[in-house]
């Protein structure tokens, strides 16, 4: 007897490449294996920065060796894979992200654990540092969805992920315990199909004319998507 209930699309469901603890190297920014001997750097850009750590899961640290003991935990971890951020300019690793939730058989992937220094953030290495992960997810190791979540009350995170071009799917309410507070978590994600349109407009934007002599982007994400469609 047919079974006549509907079903999803049928799709490519070989499982995809674990991402590799490898360097990647950018234009403005290099991502490095994460390793105790990033340390130091991170220490240093740490120091008057506590409000940073409010939505995750760990820091502020009390001294370096805290945050050593961290550091290597995360290194030494597989999923989350961590990588550090060296932008070119600084010369010095000045945050860190990772990938997570690795689902090669479901081809989902997520890029989270973000902290970058108050000096990285809103820059242009801080883009270029996250799109080299999505590109790398979604063209190189061929994933089709693409996921992004945070704290829902943490609303740089909410708008750094509209500006990519994540799509918001819904709030799990009371999702986590997190330093002793309950946290609901918003969840953002692209797909196989959208990513392509976020890729041409992350390149658009990062490419070196679009921006003036003061290193200010001439148009931003969310404009340069709507010129192409979306």
């Amino acid at each position: 007897m047919t079974n006549e209930l509907p079903l999803g699309p049928q799709v490519d469901d070989t499982p995809r490449p674990l991402p590799a603890r490898v360097t990647h190297r950018g234009a403005h920014v290099t991502l490095e294996p994460l390793h105790v001997r990033h340390t130091p750097d991170l220490w240093c850009v740490a120091q008057g920065a506590d409000h940073t750590w409010t939505y995750l899961g760990s820091g502020p640290f009390a001294s370096e060796a805290a945050l050593r003991r961290l550091v290597g935990t995360q290194a030494a971890q597989h999923d989350p894979m961590f990588f550090a951020v060296r932008p070119h300019v600084a010369g010095t690793v000045t945050g860190w992200l990772s990938f997570m939730e690795i689902h090669p058989a479901d081809a989902d992937i997520e890029i989270g654990h973000i902290w970058f220094s108050p000096a990285m953030q809103r820059t242009r290495a801080a883009t270029e540092a996250i799109a080299i992960l999505m590109r790398h997810a979604m063209d190189d190791l061929g994933y089709r969805r693409l996921v992004w979540k945070c704290h829902a009350l943490n609303a740089p995170s909410r708008r750094a992920a509209d500006r990519l071009g994540f799509v918001y799917e819904g709030t799990h309410r009371n999702h986590r315990i997190m330093k002793g507070r309950s946290r609901d978590t918003a969840w953002y994600s692209i797909t196989d199909e959208e990513w392509p349109l976020r890729r041409a407009a992350l390149a658009l934007w990062l490419d070196d004319a679009n921006f003036d002599h003061t290193g200010t982007a001439r148009r931003g994400l969310a404009e340069i998507r709507a010129g192409l469609g979306t």
